[in-house]
């Protein structure tokens, strides 16, 4: 592979359902999920001629279950311990099958960079929901030192950092404690992701943080086709005054794919991948824009968020 054109990055997904790597084969989520496979999907990807994308992590994938309204909820309350050790499975469940593969897990721009020029691509990763923190930002150190780069806040349930976008909310927006989690975030260098939160807790969250952030996955809402995990343009609009990032599904200023875990996929493969230039070029964007949606406005946040860790 050799690079003629900017390195393209999904920013949030769940290649060959990754979250259920170290899982017990007799789990009962095994046995409906399939397992995972995360070697043909980093395959496919490197395949399609991506440079990066993210595997991420479950925080409540353990409580969830199918709603026939919201799709996804959280059916039960976590027990004690549950969500941290079943945070540990996934995250280290990942990192042995990358070790394996000899897939190079990345946590700057630069690492991506030197990973695309050598004709490999190399893996973001990402713990979706901050549940597993169980009150302990310190947690998130632990996270980062097996290669996490990126924290989603929420995801289907408030949390003890704020509300989500599918629940009525439980806090107003962000709480004390995420506050501090939104520290330790920018401390760290790990890039914050307020995908599934409320405009509430975004605001507060573009308040108490002093790096830029982003919502890896999502859509602008449209009056006729309304649902809750859709932004309002003020919503977008505040994240990106901010100089943050707007992923879409499948494209707005960044791509976020949700591969392998969104129930309804825009993209289902990552063959389809190669033809969101053409895609995006039917509708009038250069050339440059192009590559800045498919990846150079994610290096360029990363570059932002771990230049300024401390």
């Amino acid at each position: 592979m050799t690079p003629t054109r900017a390195p393209w990055v999904d920013v949030h997904a769940h290649p060959g359902r990754c979250f259920l790597a170290g899982l017990d084969a007799g789990d009962p989520l095994a046995g409906l999920l399939g397992g995972p496979d995360v070697a043909t999907a980093l395959s496919a990807a490197r395949d399609a001629g991506l440079a990066a994308v993210t595997l991420s992590t479950v925080a409540d994938l353990q409580v969830l279950a199918p709603d026939p309204v919201k799709g996804l909820r959280a059916a039960r309350e976590f027990r004690p311990g549950e969500a941290y050790a079943d945070h540990r499975r996934q995250l280290e469940g990942i990192s042995e099958a990358l070790a394996r593969l000899g897939v190079p897990v990345a946590v700057t721009a630069e690492g991506i960079e030197s990973a695309w020029a050598a004709g490999q691509t190399a893996v973001l990763v990402g713990c979706e929901g901050g549940d597993f923190l169980e009150g302990r930002p310190e947690a998130l150190a632990e996270a980062r030192a097996l290669g996490a780069s990126l924290l989603t806040l929420v995801h289907y349930r408030p949390n003890q950092i704020g509300d989500v976008q599918t629940e009525e909310p439980a806090h107003g927006g962000l709480t004390a404690f995420g506050r501090d989690v939104v520290a330790e975030c920018n401390r760290l260098g790990m890039i914050i992701d307020c995908a599934h939160a409320t405009f509430e807790t975004t605001a507060g969250v573009l308040e108490a943080s002093r790096q830029p952030v982003m919502i890896s996955h999502s859509h602008l809402d449209h009056p006729d086709r309304h649902h809750p995990r859709l932004l309002s343009p003020a919503h977008a609009r505040a994240v990106a005054d901010a100089g943050g990032l707007i992923g879409a599904w499948p494209g707005h200023v960044a791509v976020g794919t949700d591969m392998d875990a969104n129930y309804r996929p825009v993209l289902t493969r990552y063959a389809d991948f190669a033809a969101l230039p053409r895609l995006l070029a039917a509708r009038g964007l250069s050339d440059a824009d192009i590559d800045k949606i498919l990846g150079g406005n994610a290096l360029g946040l990363l570059r932002a968020v771990t230049g300024q860790a401390s």
